[in-house]
């Protein structure tokens, strides 16, 4: 008996996926896999929504990294060569929305640029503003054209696509413009996972995003049951030492267990 199958075709934006897993191998990467208490902050987000002020856990938690990485900037540097690394003074952010395309779910990046001078609110606006955005299958990021190049670039095989990220890699203008220092994936977001995912990026740091669960947590020499999120950080030990990177760490703890930036609704 013959099996049966179905042929679909790999979206665009997957094509670009495949590429940079490829080419993050090279990345000095270390990873942190961290518990953060988010029971006060959600709490919060709670009162200002019933107070008409919208602002989702991921905006907020987008607004937080931002905030932090802009006073810990060397955590989001580039490698500009053996004795130069080059720091932006803005933290663009780029993140993934999951738009339909022909129905059915794509993942397309979406990068929020100067982060660190927006608002949580301003940002929540943004991620929705994207979603609502219509698209074809010809997009790849949003709110930009796709150009010719781009689209060359998808029609090439795949060593050749590879040998392209090397070399876009070396320029980190570029890269800063069209893809931000920093990435967020909120894979847990789509569901329950009771653990961590370790993700791949070309980014100097990305943060790996998974669920909140209730789980019980020591406070006040008391255990408590507290919503407790999951994340998973990757830093570039090319750009930051480990001293540096501990206490990026630690404020970035500080900010969202203390839920820093609700009040914050303008800049």
């Amino acid at each position: 008996m013959k099996p049966t199958y179905t042929l679909r075709e790999v979206p665009r934006s997957r094509i670009a996926t495949f590429d940079t897993a490829a080419v993050a191998l090279a990345k000095h990467h270390v990873s942190a896999m961290l518990e953060f208490d988010v029971t006060e902050i959600r709490r919060k987000l709670q009162q200002l929504r019933r107070q008409g002020t919208l602002i989702s856990f991921n905006g907020w938690l987008i607004k937080v990294i931002g905030s932090v990485l802009d006073q810990h900037r060397e955590a989001s540097a580039f490698l500009l060569s053996k004795r130069k690394l080059i720091v932006f003074d803005e933290i663009n952010i780029s993140i993934i929305v999951e738009k339909k395309v022909n129905r059915k779910p794509v993942p397309i990046p979406l990068l929020i640029e100067d982060v660190n001078s927006k608002s949580a609110a301003e940002i929540t606006a943004e991620i929705d503003k994207a979603k609502d955005q219509s698209i074809s299958g010809a997009d790849i990021v949003l709110n930009r054209k796709t150009h010719f190049y781009e689209n060359l670039y998808y029609n090439l095989p795949g060593f050749l696509r590879r040998i392209i990220w090397r070399v876009m890699l070396k320029n980190p203008r570029f890269v800063f413009r069209n893809m931000g220092n920093a990435i967020i994936t909120s894979v847990g977001m789509m569901g329950k996972i009771n653990g961590w995912f370790i993700q791949r990026s070309i980014h100097p740091i990305s943060f790996g995003v998974g669920s909140i669960l209730k789980k019980p947590y020591v406070i006040d020499n008391e255990i408590k049951i507290r919503d407790i999120l999951n994340m998973t950080i990757l830093v570039d030990h090319d750009v930051i030492d480990g001293a540096p990177m501990v206490r990026f760490l630690n404020e970035l703890t500080r900010s969202v267990e203390s839920g820093d930036f609700t009040d914050q609704v303008t800049p």
